[in-house]
This record gives structure tokens, sequence and C-alpha cells, in this order.
């Protein structure tokens, strides 16, 4: 087979690169080592950057995520048992986010690429290999049905995760590193019950960070800070929510609707970033090249900023026979990751409780966030990277 462009990865950063390049005229295949059913399956966070919702709309599914999105322009800071809220949209001249699910948006592409009668090849396993890369002939080989293939492109997008094989392809030598693990994880449960408020509640307690958010005006998600060895066999649905609830405020914890759990897992919280993104004819994007805890929102958002950059690389490659988006494409995107990293373990440290800094440590966060509250320079910083910084 031949192509221009060769995806790995069927997640939205692989299938938000593949409906940019297919309205741009760029021929491309996907190939996902997963089945479609396990790709949607998989539940994560959905708070839409404006910039999302910007490429969405590009890509022609945007219509979905504005009927049943949850438009918010502001958040709430709850600590030392009250709630403050920060005005993004009056902060920041009007912008807002969208919380649509990272489920939706997948669906939404899967549902256009379909539509369109694009290649995606699903159940690929680990049989997917690079080759070729560094040099004239890139190509893409995986086993199928028994049969072994072969994808001749110009370009491959690695855009397969963290555990994916496109950075593992990448020689050790060439690749940079940079990492930090957070001594605590997220247990999470999805229930089918409406959110404690309209908009997102991000709690710094005695007891350890809290998140309640939403897919729908139905459906919650609640987050509780845990140590990173906690399991979550310990944790029935009744525990969960006694927890949650010794964390809000008493407005919270009267408003609070509890129900069983549709979903409940334990997510690990790392910093991660790899140098540079771009090794030859192979481009990484999204969480092959980048991990961030999961506080600022920003890992669908950096993902999709990834894809903007490299979508408009391949565009002027092919439209004008020009390297330069190539070329600058690592050094554009790790700009803005180091931001969004930056961001999202300030935000991390300032809502968290650390063991090893105990009270002292509460104490000073309390401090910090009563300034940020009351500072309206410290809250539109806030506001300004949680909406998300300009392209």
């Amino acid at each position: 087979m031949r192509t221009q462009v060769a995806i790995v990865g069927a997640g939205p950063s692989g299938l938000l690169l593949g409906q940019l390049l297919f309205k741009a005229g760029i021929d491309n295949i996907i190939i996902e080592r997963q089945s479609a059913d396990y790709v949607l399956g998989r539940i994560r966070a959905g708070v839409l950057e404006q910039v999302t919702c910007d490429l969405l709309d590009e890509c022609g599914v945007g219509a979905r995520m504005h009927r049943q999105g949850l438009v918010h322009g502001g958040i709430e800071l709850l600590f030392k048992g009250a709630r403050h809220r920060i005005d993004m949209q009056q902060l920041t001249g009007g912008k807002t986010v969208t919380v649509y699910g990272q489920t939706e948006v997948t669906h939404d592409l899967m549902d256009a690429r379909r539509a369109e009668g694009l290649e995606t090849v699903y159940d690929a396993g680990d049989t997917v290999t690079l080759h070729g890369f560094d040099g004239a002939h890139p190509r893409v080989r995986y086993v199928k049905d028994g049969q072994p293939h072969e994808i001749e492109c110009d370009f491959i997008a690695g855009c397969d995760g963290y555990h994916g094989v496109s950075r593992a392809s990448v020689p050790q030598a060439s690749l940079k590193t940079y990492e930090k693990v957070y001594p605590f994880g997220w247990l999470g449960i999805l229930a089918d019950v409406p959110p404690v408020s309209h908009e997102l509640i991000y709690a710094n307690t005695e007891r350890g960070f809290a998140l309640c958010s939403m897919r729908s005006p139905t459906r919650s998600r609640y987050y509780v800070q845990v140590p990173s060895d906690e399991k979550v066999e310990n944790w029935s649905d009744d525990a969960f929510w006694a927890e949650l609830r010794s964390r809000l405020d008493p407005e919270a914890r009267d408003h609070l609707v509890t129900g069983p759990s549709l979903e409940k897992s334990i997510a690990p919280l790392r910093s991660f970033v790899a140098e540079p993104m771009r090794f030859g004819s192979l481009f990484l994007a999204g969480d092959a090249a980048h991990i961030v805890p999961p506080t600022g929102a920003k890992g669908l958002n950096l993902a999709a900023s990834d894809v903007k950059y490299l979508s408009s690389a391949f565009i002027e490659f092919y439209r004008e026979r020009s390297r330069a988006g190539v070329d600058h494409y690592s050094e554009k995107c790790l700009r803005r990751v180091w931001k969004a990293e930056r961001f999202s373990w300030w935000f991390t440290s300032l809502m968290h409780r650390f063991p090893e800094t105990g009270d002292f440590g509460q104490k000073l966060q309390e401090a910090e966030l009563d300034y940020l509250v009351g500072s309206a320079a410290a809250s539109t910083a806030l506001a300004e990277n949680y909406v998300g910084l300009p392209l």
C-alpha cells in the first residue's frame, strides 16, 4: 500500500490529524493496535479549550459538541471550607471552555472518518513496526488476520500514546526525556447522577485534593486524591462517596447526589516530556511525546495543538513544497508543551496534599490560594492558562 501520511494510533489525536489532512486533500491511513470498541471504551477527561473546539469545527465534526457540550465561563476553588469562583470569561476577555467527553470527541471523529470511507486498520495488535523513517523510504508494517502488510509513505505520525510503538522505535541516543512522578493518584468514579455544581470544583483540603466534574447534566465524574500505591478494589462506592463528602463544603455536601458507579479507576499522575518530537520522517504528537497531570485539563488540548502544528506543516509541504513547517514542528510544539507542563505542575502542586510537606505545606498552599483569589493579576494568570494560551 502507498499513502502520503501513515498515522499510528486511532485515538483523538490520530483521528483529528487524519480528518484535517483529508479536508486538505492529503491521503492518510490510520493503524491502531486495539479494536474500535476498545478505543471508544477508554474513559478520559473532556474539558476542551477554544483551540480544540475550533479544530473540531474545522474538521466538520463540531455539531454534536455544540449541541451537547457544556460551556463554562469559570471554575471554583475550594479551600478552608469555602468556595471562590474564578471568572475566566471576564478575566480573559470572553474566553470559555467546553465540557465534552473525550470519548464523544473520538466517537464524532470515528463517525466522520467512516462516512468518508477513509481507511483505518484496527486490531493490528503488537505487530506494528516502523521502518526507514531516518531515510528516504519510511514504512509501517503490521500483521492483520495472519497476513503481513506494509504501507509506504512520505511521513509517519506517531499518535499512539505513552506506551505506543512510535516513541519506542526511536534510538535511545536520539531521545532525551524529562519526568516527574507524583506520590499520589486520582481515584475517579463515573455515575449517572446530576453534578453537584454547574461548574467544576477544585478542592484543596487537609484530607487531600478532590475534583467535582461532569460529562453532562445527568452524568458526573468525581475524583479524590489517594496514595500512589492505593488499590481500586479497596474502595466500595459507599466508601468513595463518604470520602468525597468529607472534602466538600457544607453547601456542596447538601447538593451531592450519589449513585452506583458506572466506572471506577485510579489514574497515576506524572509529568513527562520527550525531546525532540521529530526524527527524520517520524513525528510524535500527543501522549506519545508528553504527559501532563490532569489537574490543568491540558492533555487532550495539548495533543490537539500538536496536531494543528503537524497538519499545517504537512499541508505546507504538499501545497507549497516548503519544509519550513516540518523542520520547525518540534521547536514550535515544545515551546507550548513546556508552558502547559509548567501550569499543570503548578496547579497540581497547589491543590494536592504532599506527604513530605505536612501541615506546613498545607498552610502555605492555603496562603497562596488566599492570595490567588484576592488578586486580579494572579486570578488572570490562572484563567489565561486554564482556557488555553494562543497558538
